[in-house]
């Protein structure tokens, strides 16, 4: 716990060296918790004092926080009778059962969804989510595939992956071996939204970092990059309110980086 100056409660803070960061970083978390990321060459004393010196924005940011989950959609189950309907590819698509003699569920994407399953199945719904999360795991990985392909190329760089995952507060990462990973639900997403989350991983092939050379990096790749990371903080939790997993957080809403 950090008892930071003023008048209020203390931070739930944890604290990270970490031999890649460049600057001192505060992420504030979608529970509540604080990360400082402090370079392994910085004093943990200035690192406190930069945590300091930031706590009305990180005041703000859990005060954003709390009312952003105050206004988060609820999950939403599908009702599996023909009438549903699932964003994809950023526009609302229709999810039609047709009952079959089937061994298990199967599904065909196109300008509709295709379920087909059996009446013994029908009565499973949890076999019916699992099918269609795993079509739409595949779609994500095909589309992603192909955009990883182009911008890679487009950047001059390599990349391992993709892994397709159900990631709670991520839409990707990047290993420093070059491992991209993504979340399947950006498949749900308008497809420059997927880009965006492409990009934003490769261009880490060059630079490990947030740092302000990174994002010219990302602007020169995508001008708009800017209104498509809007876009997932703002419709990221309708997102995952689909097909849920048990517990499933919003993409972290505060990132502060500190050049020194």
């Amino acid at each position: 716990m950090a008892d930071l100056l003023g008048p209020f409660a203390p931070l739930q803070l944890t604290e990270r060296v970490s031999a890649r960061a460049n600057n001192i970083r505060i992420e504030v978390r979608p529970d509540g918790n604080v990360l400082l990321v402090i370079p392994k060459r910085v004093p943990r004393a200035t690192a406190h004092a930069f945590l300091k010196s930031r706590e009305d924005w990180i005041r703000q940011k859990l005060a954003e926080l709390k009312t952003r989950a105050s206004r988060l959609p609820t999950k939403r189950a599908m009702r599996w009778d023909g009438t549903d309907t699932i964003s994809l590819r950023g526009r609302e698509t229709q999810v039609r059962v047709v009952v079959a003699r089937m061994a298990r569920p199967a599904l065909r994407i196109g300008d509709d969804i295709q379920l087909y399953c059996s009446t013994q199945d029908l009565a499973r719904p949890e076999k019916l989510v699992s099918a269609l999360r795993a079509s739409m795991a595949k779609l994500a990985r095909h589309d992603a595939k192909l955009l990883l392909d182009a911008e890679s190329a487009r950047l001059g760089v390599r990349y391992e992956g993709p892994r397709i995952a159900d990631q709670k507060s991520l839409w990707g990462s990047c290993t420093p071996d070059g491992l991209i990973s993504l979340n399947w639900r950006l498949v749900m997403a308008p497809p420059e939204a997927l880009r965006y989350v492409v990009i934003h991983e490769l261009c880490h092939r060059r630079h490990l970092d947030h740092s302000p050379r990174f994002w010219r990096l990302v602007e020169k790749q995508m001008a708009d990059h800017a209104h498509w990371r809007s876009w997932l903080r703002e419709h990221g939790a309708a997102l995952h309110a689909v097909l849920p997993k048990s517990s499933v957080e919003p993409t972290p809403a505060g990132l502060f980086d500190g050049a020194l």
